[in-house]
């Protein structure tokens, strides 16, 4: 077959590893606008469950994943000066141009074209000239505007503001983090994803937002607004900008996935919020899902139906608990006279997608420190 993909990040790459690998008489080309070296964001995060499916999808690319991670098994929740911890959680963390450099090198060894700087004008033509197009083009994806009419799309933009940075400050585990101030509520994602940096994700509602008085700041004013709103936190350390921006998260979803020989996978066809560290992960078992659907089938228009019938419902239920979490960290600052216990309680239970018994089973302790503060509250 002759594969065109559009869009050079780990979805659009990973199902061209997993293909070539498995026939190298496919004849695939990637188009990447960016550079091999240029990427945004710091930090991705991956569950043990993922690393499981990487593993038995590509050994050769997990075994040098893997020992590029930085590995933790503690959710940290930080409110009013104190700490709490829940382990048993199996996370771990990596640079994400480190991800996208060890997906290239895999690529080129396999003889994947990896085109850099190409912008992608005409799909249509790009797609009539091929057997298959992946659209991995990422949440503002070009592909998915062209074809809406095909793939109707809806795209729900949140009304929480968040702006990613990173910080040499390291978070020994998934750590959040919640801040007051006089103009409302900060909320801080963050954990390491090497030996020297962490990544560092702030979001607030758009009256903190307003408050605060971002609209009028330069990007250095608002990096230090934040270090102080964080200063606690941060240990001296400042945060680092990566072009960093306020945006609001883009919520995708599409009815249709594909129509004749054009498929979308990863952002371009679903997002899920940032909260429950998902984005690469989804991007990535995306590809997956798609090259066992080509497993047993050549024929494309059976593969792509296929895709859509056994992974929509995948992530449907996944876009559910996320869409929880999300509002969850909306709705924050109705949470903030929670105890420090109770706040961390919440917030693992927040998506639907971890029970009291998951917990208990995880981290004992946690429970138990917790149903004794239920009880002495319950005794006064």
């Amino acid at each position: 077959m002759k594969i065109n993909i559009i869009g050079g990040g780990p979805a659009g790459m990973y199902f061209a590893i997993l293909t070539k690998k498995a026939n190298p008489a496919h004849e695939i080309t990637v188009y990447e606008r960016n550079g091999p070296d240029d990427t945004f964001g710091w930090g991705v995060v991956f569950s043990g469950k993922t690393l499981a499916n990487l593993r038995a999808a590509d050994a050769e690319s997990h075994a040098e994943i893997t020992r590029a991670f930085a590995a933790w098994d503690n959710v940290d929740v930080v409110h009013h000066d104190s700490k709490i911890s829940i382990h048993g959680n199996s996370f771990s963390g990596i640079a994400r141009l480190q991800l996208l450099k060890i997906l290239q090198r895999r690529s080129e060894q396999l003889g994947i074209e990896l085109l850099f700087r190409a912008e992608v004008p005409d799909v249509d033509s790009l797609r009539t000239s091929c057997d298959l197009l992946v659209a991995a083009d990422g949440v503002n994806s070009t592909s998915r505007k062209q074809y809406s009419n095909h793939f109707s799309p809806s795209l729900d933009v949140r009304p929480n503001r968040y702006i990613w940075y990173g910080t040499n400050r390291l978070f020994h585990g998934l750590t959040l983090t919640f801040r007051e101030n006089d103009a409302g509520v900060f909320a801080a994602h963050s954990y390491k994803f090497n030996k020297t940096t962490s990544t560092f994700i702030i979001e607030c509602d758009q009256e903190t937002w307003n408050t605060a008085g971002f609209s009028a700041m330069s990007d250095d004013e608002t990096r230090g607004y934040l270090e102080r709103v964080f200063a606690k936190d941060l240990d001296a350390q400042t945060l680092l900008s990566n072009n960093s921006k306020w945006i609001n998260f883009l919520l995708v979803r599409n009815e249709k996935w594909y129509f004749e020989n054009v498929v979308m996978i990863g952002d371009a066809l679903h997002t899920a919020h940032f909260s429950i560290g998902s984005g690469t992960k989804l991007a990535l078992e995306d590809a997956i899902a798609l090259f066992e659907c080509f497993g047993w089938t050549e024929t494309v228009a059976v593969a792509l139906r296929e895709f859509e019938s056994t992974r929509k419902p995948v992530i449907e239920e996944y876009q559910a608990a996320a869409y929880e979490s999300m509002r969850w960290f909306e709705n924050a600052r109705q949470y903030m006279k929670l105890s420090p216990i109770e706040l961390a309680y919440a917030l693992m239970m927040r998506s639907g997608r971890v029970s009291y018994e998951d917990l208990k089973r995880r981290d004992p302790g946690f429970i138990a420190a917790r149903e004794k503060e239920v009880g002495r509250r319950q005794e006064q």
